[in-house]
């Protein structure tokens, strides 16, 4: 089955492990296996399906530098789902507070 890549971005995005080492590339992005491992209670074989995944829905890049892999955090896919998924339902709400704002401005003018 081919996912779309919505799909493939809730996917990658559901799992706390996967969200932990998209936090920690956004800390420091272009780390390697063995960084990345540092100080979680996973194997590097669990940590590289992990990698995998985050790198199917391009949530990361990685790139060969000698014998050490690279791994960087890709932010457009959170960004295009941000847009296509919350910010058009923070719209009739952010309408809403402008609205009130000019209210009590106007209200405040009067008296």
């Amino acid at each position: 089955m081919m996912l779309s890549d919505d799909d493939a971005v809730f996917r990658a995005l559901a799992d706390a492990s996967r969200r932990e080492l998209l936090d920690r590339l956004h800390a420091e992005s272009g780390q390697t296996l063995g960084e990345l491992c540092r100080g979680l209670e996973m194997t590097r074989q669990a940590v590289t399906k992990h990698l995998a995944i985050l790198e199917e829905a391009n949530l990361i890049s990685s790139k060969r530098q000698g014998r050490e892999k690279l791994h960087f955090i890709n932010p457009v896919p959170i960004h295009e789902i941000a847009e296509r998924w919350i910010r058009k339902f923070e719209q009739p709400r952010l309408e809403a507070l402008s609205e009130l704002k000019q209210r009590l401005e106007r209200q405040s003018d009067d008296t």
